[in-house]
């Protein structure tokens, strides 16, 4: 699965609207995750607003990066082996893409339009499957 140029300009664009109330924006993911999936609460400890700095920073970094995808999947695949080792299983993507999507379009409004959220959508799948892959690579062989 790749994603298309359109795709990316998508993702990028409406990034970039977030990127000035980046705060909230994290503030609605965390609370909407928590509201979905609460039994992943208990794994954030600390300064959830220090938390939320970190996963937009990691959001840019990523979305910056969608034009090389071998610039950011050594990355994607070292923070979901760490995220083992706080619990996250694999059927938490779907929780944290669901929360991802909820949390922009709160901050887009009616810019989330369609093929926006499809973009989104995509480029989450893509990056979340490189990281259930990198992190449990036993499911993987099962599959195979």
């Amino acid at each position: 699965m790749s994603l298309t140029a359109e795709q990316i300009q998508l993702v990028q664009s409406s990034f970039a609207k977030v990127r000035p109330v980046a705060d909230q924006a994290a503030a609605i993911f965390y609370a909407r995750l928590f509201e979905i999936a609460p039994q992943v609460k208990p794994m954030f400890k600390g300064d959830m607003a220090e938390q939320g700095r970190k996963l937009m920073a990691m959001l840019n970094t990523v979305v910056n990066g969608l034009t090389n995808l071998d610039s950011i999947v050594p990355a994607a695949q070292s923070m979901a082996r760490r995220h083992v080792d706080y619990g996250v299983q694999p059927e938490h993507y779907a929780y944290v893409g669901s929360a991802l999507l909820y949390a922009l379009g709160q901050g887009l409004g009616t810019d989330f339009t369609p093929a926006v959220k499809l973009a989104w959508t995509d480029a989450y799948g893509l990056l979340s499957g490189v990281m259930i892959a990198a992190a449990y690579p036993a499911m993987q062989e099962q599959r195979a």
